[in-house]
């Protein structure tokens, strides 16, 4: 059985590279892992589509996210859900914008190798 376990945002910020930006994994099992993605005012988003699942949660921050063909304005509170595949990205972010990944299965696992 798997231990409970709690994660607070200023350690997980610890965890970014380069220091205040980027995406860090903290979280990683078979069905699931859990990452923190912060970009930064005015920052790029480089991701390509994904081979699992994913759902966004959005700490903070302003953004406009495009997911296929559809696009909004995203802020804090915030919830997307993006099914394995859909090209999908944040842009004209326009406070730092702080944000809990999800993906199901594991990131990755579904990858052709």
């Amino acid at each position: 059985m798997a231990e409970f376990q709690a994660f607070d945002l200023a350690s997980l910020r610890q965890r970014l590279a380069p220091p205040g930006t980027g995406y860090a994994e903290f979280l990683r099992r078979p069905d699931l892992s859990l990452g923190l993605y912060v970009l930064g005012a005015g920052g790029t988003d480089h991701q390509h589509p994904h081979s699992e699942d994913e759902a966004y949660f959005v700490i903070s921050g302003r953004a406009r996210f495009t997911a296929g063909n559809e696009e909004r304005a995203v802020g804090p509170r915030d919830t997307l859900f993006v099914p394995a595949h859909l090209p999908h990205r944040f842009h004209d972010v326009e406070e730092e914008l702080v944000l809990l990944v999800c993906f199901g299965p594991a990131e990755g696992s579904r990858a052709k190798r």
